[in-house]
This record gives structure tokens, C-alpha cells and sequence, in this order.
């Protein structure tokens, strides 16, 4: 009765042992080359904010929000110069700041635009209610 392992086991646990650290070595060595790689860039973010800044340009925005339209340029070269320096994270946040520029763009123009109409709509009325009233008062 010996407690003694037998080689055969012996032999087993060591080939066993060899599995294991080379399925380790293998784990780290997918780590290490993930982590080299390049990163990739934000192709989505930037996509949606030139479709972003082509929207706005498209229904006119520059006549009545400029300032904001501008900004949506200038962040989005900036997201393509981060880029270009493997700074993908930041390429991201100046992509999205982008959309979301060009966006306000759009949306303060159309507030605007919808101000101009109701002002004009506002001095039509006064010029008629003034009309109607040099006629009433011509009739009396």
C-alpha cells in the first residue's frame, strides 16, 4: 500500500500541467497583440455628425445660426485630426460635440425662422386692422 503516485500519473499531471500554461501563454499573448492594435476610430460619430452638419447646410441654417454651424465644423476637423493621432477617444467625444452643434444649429434656425414669420404675419395684421379702420371710419 504505497501512497506513492505511480509514473503513469506522474506522467499525467505533468503533460496536464504543459496544457495549462501553454493555453496560458496563449491567453496573454491574444491580451498583449489586443492591446497593441490600433484602435479604431468613430466611424459612426463622425458619419452622424457630417450627416449632422450636411442637414443643416442643406435646409440653410448658416443664414440664421452661423456662430453654431461654425462650431460643428471645427469640432468635427478636430474629431478628424484626433484621428489621425490615434486619439480615438477624444475623436469621439469632438464627433459627437459635433452633431450635437450642428443639431442646435438646426434648431435655433428654425426657431428663428419661425419668429421672422410670425412677425411678419404680426405686421400684416396691424397694417390691416389699421386699413379696416381708415374704412370704417371714411364710411361713417
Amino acid at each position: 500500500m504505497t501512497d506513492a503516485p505511480q509514473p503513469s500519473t506522474i506522467a499525467h499531471r505533468t503533460a496536464h500541467g504543459r496544457a495549462l500554461v501553454a493555453v496560458l501563454a496563449a491567453a496573454l499573448g491574444v491580451g498583449i497583440a489586443g492591446c497593441a492594435s490600433t484602435p479604431t476610430p468613430p466611424t459612426r460619430a463622425l458619419q452622424a455628425a457630417e450627416t449632422a452638419i450636411t442637414h443643416a447646410e442643406q435646409a440653410r441654417v448658416a443664414d440664421y445660426a452661423s456662430p453654431e454651424l461654425g462650431q460643428a465644423r471645427e469640432q468635427l476637423a478636430a474629431a478628424r485630426s484626433a484621428v489621425q493621432e490615434e486619439r480615438m477617444g477624444a475623436a469621439q467625444q469632438l464627433a459627437e460635440q459635433s452633431r450635437a452643434s450642428a443639431e442646435l444649429a438646426t434648431a435655433r434656425a428654425e426657431v428663428l425662422k419661425a419668429q421672422a414669420v410670425n412677425n411678419e404675419m404680426r405686421s400684416s395684421t396691424e397694417t390691416l386692422k389699421q386699413e379696416m379702420q381708415r374704412n370704417t371710419g371714411a364710411q361713417q
